[in-house]
């Protein structure tokens, strides 16, 4: 696989938006987004599992225009490993109005964390979604929460629900703030109300953590569609998102997940994507919650 040589299938990000479908409030942050090269400058990861397009820190800003997105949450993405180049150039190009949450290893510095959190650096990711890694990090997970504790950093998970009961008692016992991307990637199958999704509120209840309701393209079984003309946005995950913010409205986050890697069944337009939002958050102190509140108090505080 050459730097050039996209992953069969790869579904690029939509470059051509339409209108947003909603105006976001002033100050409104996307906690979850990446950036990808360009390869030329920041090349990808060896070992990675995947490769994707560019989406450079100027097609970052170009959304953020397009949207009207005040502040960016930048996440390390597994097809640049532990090299968070790529990520630290895009917070020195967006100064304060961008944060960062990378990837490193067991090994990596005090002294290293301590220049990274003055580039606006305030988590480490880890991923445990088995088709995206070589292994479960389990040892090295402990050993990053022991280093950066003391920055006041939180620990980013992404998992997938069905493998959450043999993880939550490593997850817990951190002793760090936790983030769940995507609100642990819930069969919507199987219901809002269902057992294993039941769990995952206990879990997230148990830890204090902090849950992304982000992502309803990644999670969705039927997509957007039409109903009584109105266009309703995955409507299928919205019950899952309803719920996580009844239950947790002082700690949840949005994202856009911008550009959006892995898809398979269809990219989404990123204006298009956010008519979400209001049928997640219906409220004016929802959606002020939601999108800047919330985020503000975890990474600008």
């Amino acid at each position: 696989m050459t730097e050039s040589e996209k992953t069969a299938g790869w579904l690029d990000w939509v470059k051509d938006r339409g209108e947003p479908a909603f105006t976001l409030p002033e100050g409104a942050v996307d906690a979850h987004c990446h950036v990808f090269g360009p390869a030329a400058e920041f090349p990808f990861s060896p070992a990675r599992k995947y490769t994707p397009c560019d989406a450079s820190k100027a097609d970052l800003r170009h959304l953020r225009e397009h949207l009207g997105v005040a502040r960016n949450v930048i996440v390390q993405a597994t097809c640049h490993g532990h090299d968070n180049a790529a990520l630290l150039d895009a917070l020195d190009d967006f100064g304060d109005t961008a944060r960062g949450v990378v990837s490193v290893g067991a090994d990596v510095t005090l002294e290293e964390l301590a220049a990274m959190h003055e580039r606006g650096v305030r988590g480490v990711r880890f991923n445990f979604v088995k088709r995206l890694v070589q292994s479960q990090p389990f040892e090295e997970l402990a050993q990053v929460a022991d280093k950066i504790r003391d920055f006041g950093w939180h620990i980013v998970l992404y998992f997938e629900s069905e493998d959450l009961p043999g993880l939550e008692d490593t997850f817990a016992g951190l002793g760090v703030p936790l983030v769940i991307d995507h609100m642990g990637r819930p069969d919507v199958r199987k219901g809002a109300d269902s057992d294993e999704f039941s769990s995952f509120v206990r879990f997230v209840e148990r830890t204090d953590a902090w849950v992304k309701v982000s992502c309803p393209e990644r999670l969705s079984e039927a997509g957007p569609y039409a109903v009584d003309g109105q266009r309703e946005v995955y409507a299928d995950v919205v019950p899952f998102a309803r719920r996580v913010m009844a239950e947790f409205p002082e700690r949840i986050l949005w994202g856009t997940d911008w550009p959006h890697p892995n898809l398979r069944s269809h990219m989404p337009d990123d204006a298009l994507l956010l008519g979400y939002i209001p049928q997640i958050a219906p409220t004016e102190s929802e959606k002020q919650a939601l999108l800047v509140t919330n985020p503000m108090s975890l990474y600008w505080a």
